[in-house]
């Protein structure tokens, strides 16, 4: 039985996308989504088309594969067959000028088809309203990251151990807990919107793979599978005794997501250097979540928290030598890698029901990526966690 999106939820987002379209643009007339994330946002299904919102009158979404297939699945009210976009340029009786788009996302070749059938002047970006939309998430849309919280700790956290041999590749593990979320109800997927980016579970690393280089904008690495598929686990790089293990995966149901990271120690411990450095991650992580309150800013929770921090322990603190990324957190929704993001520049207030996940590390030559990852709702009480409360390292000897 498919389960639809409540007509309700619907109905919220768009109003809330008009009401910022207003704001932020009171002279807009137009706005047009392509992109299938934001058709299954604002419509409850994901097909190849477009979504036309004019600021009066109904939205209506053109369907080209598959018109039947967004009927059966969607409560959208206005749903109409497209065989190309002159079937629906035939419903605009005045096309404005302007016209609001995903600007990070549309290729220039879409751009110009569309421009073709649709002669408008100039272009202005939507994205940031509909990011702003997504960003606070209904009660709806929490439950459904509550449940994927739920997977993401009992995986990583109960069922992870066990899976752990001497001997095994980085690939045997990825591709069995791959097959365990799955049977625990993850979808399968691991959305990014960062352009042109692929990603496979997350990254599932022995030792020093966790520090190596990767083309990802994130604090670890990963061996990958060759170059051509810098993803998913060495086939190489087998499972020793003393290894540091880092796991750092989504979990997504119905299509929204949490992000975790969890640390084991396999077959001894660590340096004593190592666990200090770790155990201050999650002592930061913990006083980040405390700041995740409705009003806060991002980008002072990102310099209090930095600013707090001496000279040596910042050396490879957010990843390796040069490697290092310059957030402390990052939204998540619908996809890993959202809007705001606990970083400067990002100056708007947070607002109950956003969703993000913390993720302090850091890396240790020759060890790896010690640290953790959970992800939290803003609450009046500053962040919940939803993906559990261990502080990782945990001991499989």
């Amino acid at each position: 039985m498919i389960k639809k999106v409540p007509l309700t939820e619907l109905k919220n987002r768009m109003e809330n996308f008009r009401k910022r379209m207003d704001i932020s643009n009171p002279e807009w007339e137009i706005a047009v989504v392509f992109s299938k994330i934001n058709l299954y946002y604002f419509t409850g299904t994901m097909q190849d088309g477009m979504l036309i919102i004019p600021r009066r009158g109904e939205a209506t979404l053109w369907a080209r594969r598959s018109y039947e297939k967004a009927l059966d699945e969607s409560l959208f009210p206005n749903i109409e067959p497209m065989n190309s976009f002159r079937d629906a340029v035939k419903s605009i009786s005045v096309l404005p000028n302007t016209v609001y788009l995903e600007t990070e996302i549309i290729p220039l070749a879409l751009y110009q088809r569309f421009q073709k059938y649709f002669p408008f002047t100039n272009f202005k970006p939507a994205d940031p309203q509909i990011c702003a939309v997504r960003a606070i998430k209904s009660e709806y849309e929490l439950s459904l990251t509550r449940e994927a919280g739920r997977i993401h700790q009992h995986v990583l956290e109960d069922l992870v151990p066990d899976m752990l041999r001497e001997g095994m590749s980085e690939t045997d593990l990825a591709t069995e807990l791959f097959s365990v979320m799955v049977e625990e109800g993850h979808d399968g997927l691991c959305r990014f919107g960062m352009f042109d980016t692929e990603m496979f579970l997350g990254n599932v690393c022995f030792g020093e793979s966790s520090i190596y280089p990767s083309y990802f904008n994130g604090p670890g690495g990963n061996y990958g599978m060759s170059p051509a598929v810098p993803l998913i686990g060495s086939r190489d790089r087998k499972l020793r005794k003393g290894d540091l293990v880092f796991i750092d995966v989504g979990c997504g149901v119905e299509g929204y997501n949490t992000d975790k990271t969890t640390t084991y120690m396999f077959g001894s411990s660590l340096p004593q250097t190592a666990i200090d450095a770790h155990n201050k991650c999650v002592t930061i992580q913990t006083e980040a979540a405390s700041m995740l309150k409705p009003g806060a800013i991002p980008s002072e929770i990102y310099t209090t928290i930095i600013n707090n921090l001496d000279s040596e322990f910042l050396q490879n603190f957010m990843g390796f030598g040069n490697r290092k990324v310059k957030f402390l957190g990052h939204g998540v929704g619908l996809l890993i890698d959202e809007l705001p993001v606990i970083a400067e520049g990002f100056d708007e207030p947070l607002q109950e029901g956003m969703v993000f996940a913390l993720e302090p590390k850091k890396g240790i030559e020759n060890i790896g990526m010690v640290g953790i990852e959970n992800t939290f709702i803003v609450t009046a009480k500053g962040g919940e966690c939803i993906t559990g409360y261990n502080p990782g390292l945990i001991p499989v000897f």
